[in-house]
């Protein structure tokens, strides 16, 4: 780390290791053991801080990375570091983030939307899938086609937000 600010957060985030929030964040296939809320807290106290969020963001440290995207600035990353960063992230919890609040707010959303659908890489596939899924909802219920078309019970309503929600559920229950 480059400055005394990345150190001292470093710092802190180690201190803030809970071995109980540990074990809850690695059932849900995180890596770290600190609170989210404090997390928050203490990137609401550092405010926007890009270079100490790409700082962050290199130690490879889950809490490290999570504060870095809450920290940074989303349009200030060019499209090759985002692709970079979404290969790189390994927890869940940092991949969710990444792509809601950073990617989803970068004017490269559409490019890496498209390049990332038929990556190789599972992970980066199902980034890019989470980005269509998201432009599809949005226009679904911008349309507000079928909205009250009339679906049995126990079938999925042909409205595009409820099917796209099912099929998200049925993906993420395999």
């Amino acid at each position: 780390m480059n400055t005394t600010a990345a150190t001292e957060v470093m710092a802190e985030l180690a201190a803030l290791e809970d071995p109980k929030a540990r074990a809850i964040n690695e059932r849900h296939g995180d890596d770290h053991g600190v609170n989210l809320s404090t997390l928050r807290a203490i990137a609401k106290r550092l405010k926007a801080q890009h270079p100490l969020a790409v700082e962050l963001w290199e130690t490879d440290d889950a809490p490290a990375q999570l504060l870095a995207l809450l920290i940074c600035r989303p349009t200030e990353f060019t499209a090759a570091e985002l692709d970079a960063m979404v290969r790189q992230a390994r927890a869940s919890k940092v991949r969710d983030w990444l792509i809601n609040y950073v990617v989803k707010k970068s004017p490269h959303f559409e490019e890496l939307r498209a390049a990332w659908t038929d990556d190789p890489d599972a992970g980066v596939r199902s980034a890019g899938w989470a980005l269509t899924a998201e432009r599809a909802l949005e226009i679904g219920e911008r349309l507000e086609v079928l909205e009250d078309y009339p679906a049995p019970r126990g079938c999925t309503s042909p409205y595009a937000p409820l099917w796209i929600a099912e099929m998200v559920r049925r993906q993420e229950k395999r």
